[in-house]
């Protein structure tokens, strides 16, 4: 299974691509697409709906994981990326493959083992699994993080469980 992850921002749109063969993760590729926050924002907009959708393209994915929302400290900030991530959102649903928003905490928590890990601490752990011989940037590493996230919730191979025996019920006793 083949997994395209964003990590959406105003400034810089971090992406990768991650690989399950069997039980082990590949990278195939990565890396940042920077939005100049000197052009407009309707520009950004459409330059990342443009990049996605190539990458989408140039990369096949089985299913996009996008990086849900979390509280930003100022409310203006939060609005713009919000503005990203739909049009994240609208290229990854015209591509018809299936999405999965992950919140930050989770990606987190599943990479590095804690919620607050910091960025230089997923990035290593996300080479690490990858066999990456260096650090990925950290828009980049996020995106790793936010596939390989994904990929840890999918089941490994989908085929059906073979029937439980049947055990007979067993029987209540009370104590008097």
């Amino acid at each position: 299974m083949r997994v395209l992850g964003i990590d959406p921002g105003t400034r810089k749109l971090g992406w990768g691509v991650v690989e399950r063969r069997g039980a082990k993760l590949h990278g195939i590729a990565a890396g940042v697409v920077s939005l100049d926050p000197k052009t407009s924002l309707h520009d950004r907009l459409s330059r990342a709906f443009d990049q996605v959708e190539a990458m989408i393209e140039d990369h096949s994915p089985d299913a996009i994981a996008i990086e849900d929302i979390f509280f930003a400290k100022f409310a203006s900030a939060a609005i713009k990326l919000g503005h990203v991530r739909g049009v994240v959102l609208l290229a990854a649903a015209r591509s018809s493959r299936p999405i999965s928003e992950w919140p930050p905490a989770l990606v987190k928590r599943t990479v590095a083992g804690r919620g607050a890990a910091e960025k230089i601490q997923v990035g290593r752990v996300v080479a690490a699994t990858l066999g990456l011989a260096t650090v990925p940037p950290a828009d980049a590493a996020d995106a790793l993080a936010i596939a390989i996230t994904h990929l840890a919730s999918t089941p490994m191979i989908a085929r059906p469980m073979p029937p439980r025996a049947t055990l007979p019920r067993p029987t209540a006793t009370r104590k008097r």
